[in-house]
């Protein structure tokens, strides 16, 4: 490929008004669970203040609040009340699930950061490690992880106790979506699947409707507005759901290690079944093709990842990329630029819309 060169990195950007609006207010409710939690474990067994810990510093170590923010939004939109309490408890309850689909996909991945730090999994293998106990320190960490995942998940269902049917039902659903798009990752990463189609699909349901288009759905129905708001929160949701994930595809590949808090080129050496590759399999052969079978490879190293990276910028794979977020966020803009919502609900959206789109991390 003739053009090596690499996208420049984007300036870093600041968390807007539109997700500052519930993000502190969720941020409490989840530091109040997690210590009650404490209170109430610790006295029992010195020993379960470690995992509770690990836990805490996972959930409140960072992390966009994207989730609550929408649901917020999507709340607001269906008439709901911004100062209501149960927006809170369900924006916390987006945080635990997201923490418990993170937790466990760091042990399939056999990822050693996230967010900066050790992973769950990393941090207990090592404690293993240090005590000289008895056993595989993997399988120790790796147990613990989906213990702390499992936990993480118990605790965002109880917060949606009280809440009305159908957001109930919508939370049920879309835990259903997160499994389903989980599985075809972990089987695409394996097969080294390059399929365009199936790769969209996965981000689709892994990730991008669990991120917006569902927090929405279950913001409107706190507020008894599902019904109503549904197609049009589903044609703004649903393509910028999508544009999320390819955004982190691109980040998984080019981003800065010190805004994404996951080693570079990750996603190249764990093999993800992303559209990005999938471009770039239809448009390469010969020595290209050869190099990007090298994809998932266990002993991928930093000058094949960089050289991965040159590829996928040469081949046009990354430009392609870029062109279907930008124009799936305009047809998410789009979809409610005419729709009257309150509460300045739909400039807010509009707004959120961008900041997805153009993150670096």
């Amino acid at each position: 490929m003739a053009d090596p060169r690499l996208p420049e990195p984007a300036a870093p950007e600041t968390t807007p008004a539109e997700i500052q609006v519930i993000a502190a207010r969720v941020r409490d409710r989840l530091a109040a669970v997690l210590d009650d939690e404490q209170q109430r474990w610790q006295p029992l067994d010195p020993d379960l203040a470690q995992p509770l810990a690990s836990i805490t510093r996972f959930v409140m170590s960072g992390g966009k609040r994207l989730r609550p923010a929408f649901c917020y939004w999507g709340f607001v939109a269906a008439g709901g009340r911004p100062d209501d309490g149960v927006v809170v408890d369900v924006g916390a309850a987006f945080e635990f699930l997201h923490a418990f689909a993170l937790m466990h996909d760091d042990v399939m991945d056999g990822s050693a950061t996230r967010r900066g730090q050790a992973t769950i999994h990393t941090e207990f293998a090592g404690l293993h490690r240090e005590h000289g106990w008895r056993g595989e320190p993997r399988r120790f960490g790796e147990g613990i992880a989906i213990l702390a995942g499992d936990l993480a998940e118990v605790y965002a269902d109880r917060l949606l106790l009280e809440v009305p049917h159908e957001a109930r039902s919508l939370w049920q659903e879309l835990k259903i979506e997160i499994n389903v798009g989980q599985y075809l990752d972990v089987l695409g990463t394996v097969r080294g699947g390059t399929d365009l189609e199936t790769a969209r699909r996965i981000s689709r349901y892994k990730s991008g409707k669990y991120t917006i288009e569902r927090p929405l759905h279950v913001g409107a129905a706190l507020a008894g507005g599902y019904t109503r708001l549904r197609p049009a929160l589903s044609a703004y949701g649903a393509p910028l759901g999508e544009a999320f994930q390819l955004r982190d595809d691109i980040l998984g590949v080019f981003g800065d290690t010190t805004r994404t808090g996951k080693p570079v080129g990750d996603d190249l050496r764990e093999g993800k079944p992303t559209p990005l590759l999938a471009i770039a399999a239809q448009r390469c052969s010969g020595s290209d093709a050869a190099l990007l079978a090298r994809v998932g490879a266990p002993d991928l190293g930093d000058e094949e990842v960089r050289e991965l990276q040159a590829l996928l910028v040469a081949c046009g794979a990354h430009d392609e990329i870029e062109q279907s977020i930008e124009q799936l966020t305009d047809q998410a803009v789009r979809a409610i630029d005419t729709v009257e919502l309150p509460g300045g609900a739909r400039e807010a959206l509009q707004r959120l819309a961008r900041y997805v789109a153009d993150r670096t991390w």
